[in-house]
Formats: C-alpha cells, sequence, structure tokens
C-alpha cells in the first residue's frame, strides 16, 4: 500500500525530479524574456537592432540551456523561448540585421 502514497509525476508535462536547478531556472527565464523581448520588438522595422541582438543572445541562451537542462518542465520552456527567440531574430535581420546596415 505504500505505492498510494506516492505521488505520479510521471504523467504531468511538468513534471520535475524535486530537487533545485537554479542555474537551469535563470536560463529559463533569461531565454524567456529575451525571445519575448525580441518577438514583440521584431514587429517594428525601426527596432531591429533590439530584436535581432535579442533574438541572438536569446537562441544561444537557450541552446545552452536545453544542453545542461534536466526535467520537461525546462526543455519545455526553453523550447518556447527559443522559438520566440528564432522568429524575432530572423525578423529582425530581415529589417536590417545586427548592425543597420553599417556593415
Amino acid at each position: 500500500m505504500a505505492q498510494v502514497l506516492r505521488p505520479n509525476t510521471t504523467g504531468s508535462l511538468f513534471a520535475t525530479d524535486g530537487k533545485p536547478h537554479p542555474l537551469q531556472d535563470t536560463l529559463l527565464a533569461v531565454t524567456l524574456m529575451l525571445g519575448t523581448l525580441a518577438f514583440v520588438t521584431s514587429m517594428f522595422h525601426s527596432l531591429h537592432l533590439v530584436s535581432s541582438w535579442a533574438g541572438l543572445i536569446g537562441i544561444l541562451t537557450g541552446a545552452y540551456g536545453q544542453f545542461i537542462s534536466v526535467t520537461t518542465r525546462e526543455r519545455f520552456g526553453l523550447i518556447l523561448g527559443l522559438g520566440l527567440s528564432g522568429v524575432g531574430f530572423y525578423l529582425g535581420l530581415a529589417h536590417g540585421g545586427l548592425f543597420g546596415g553599417t556593415f
């Protein structure tokens, strides 16, 4: 009857292992923040520098976060942040690029 008292975490999308992961959680938050910033600013043509740089940094932090992630919750959030960062980065490049046409 001991199995009745244990919580079932295998069926949840956001299952964790019950241990703290401060580095992974920080990378998750930074990737989501930069991805959201890159996506929102990519909708404005004049903010292409912000969107392209935020998208590039978001892609790099998200890729490293995926490399060291431990739980499904972290990977799920990182994929969302990577998608937002990628869209913002490529639209920022299409609107003028990383250096604003100086090169």
